[in-house]
């Protein structure tokens, strides 16, 4: 299956809500109660929140689309709101990775990292950072294998009442 990464605009808000309240809720659902949950959707997802997003020219939405169809996305931004630390480097937060799980094990998630880090490289990033829950596995082992590592640094990342802690990663650029 061929993919093809393009930035995300105004005109996809709806299918990105769509597919991020789903790639959220399959990746997070039995970690909190439902309404924490619905809570957490329609706070994050709901169109008006996407479309703002998007209409900042910071804030870089990027679809993956195969067969015409929107099946992953990720959201990236030069951002040292949530690790000041982070200020001491040129550093681009990967806020958001995701691939509707239909299509997990088929590569598109290592195509997505790829484009990432070539971005990175293009725009003289030093260092990738993201956010990744303590206990989600899969991803942890994606994140390792892609060559991040632990950053000894955590945060708070409650789902509406229920709380849960992210560990940072980071990965630095070679020059």
């Amino acid at each position: 299956m061929l993919l093809t990464i393009t930035r995300a605009t105004l005109a996809d808000a709806e299918a990105l809500a769509g597919l991020g309240a789903t790639t959220f809720s399959d990746t997070f659902s039995g970690t909190c109660t439902d309404e924490d949950m619905q809570e957490f959707l329609d706070e994050n997802f709901n169109l008006q929140q996407v479309k703002n997003e998007l209409a900042n020219e910071q804030d870089l939405y990027y679809l993956a689309i195969s067969d015409g169809k929107p099946i992953g996305y990720l959201r990236m931004m030069e951002d040292y709101g949530n690790l000041p630390l982070m200020k001491q480097w040129k550093a681009l937060e990967l806020k958001r990775l995701y691939v509707d799980k239909a299509f997990h094990g088929m590569g598109f998630a290592q195509d997505l990292m790829k484009f990432v880090e070539q971005f990175a490289r293009q725009n003289q990033f030093e260092v990738i950072w993201l956010g990744v829950w303590e206990h989600n596995v899969r991803a942890k082992k994606f994140y390792e294998k892609t060559g991040f590592t632990d950053s000894g640094f955590t945060h708070n990342f409650p789902i509406g009442s229920t709380p849960q802690t992210d560990n940072w990663l980071w990965k630095f650029m070679e020059k």
